[in-house]
């Protein structure tokens, strides 16, 4: 099943986020090669500014997709202000459909 994981940052975070990058782009690769990860990216402010995230990974249940999301590196950096976890079925362009 896939979750899509919504984060949105603290006020005035960029620096952790930037600072933690690096970490973060490894446990994505890691969850790449594994299988795990669908897509990510960052969401964007009006300046064109990192701000959030979406990171849509495969879990059989929430309980899993909500350890894997805890496990990342921005969430131990304590970089987001809020994070939800939803189930999400991939309709449109999905290229394993």
């Amino acid at each position: 099943m896939l979750f899509a994981v919504l984060c949105t940052d603290k006020p005035n975070a960029l620096q952790v986020r930037m600072d933690t990058r690096p970490a973060h782009l490894d446990f994505l690769n890691e969850l790449n090669a594994k299988g795990v990860l669908g897509f990510a990216g960052p969401f964007l402010d009006a300046a064109g500014k990192p701000d959030g995230s979406l990171v849509v990974i495969r879990a059989e249940t929430a309980e899993e997709a909500g350890a894997i999301a805890a496990a990342d590196p921005y969430a131990t950096a304590g970089l987001f202000s809020k994070v939800e976890i939803r189930p999400w079925n991939w309709v449109f362009n999905n290229p394993e459909a």
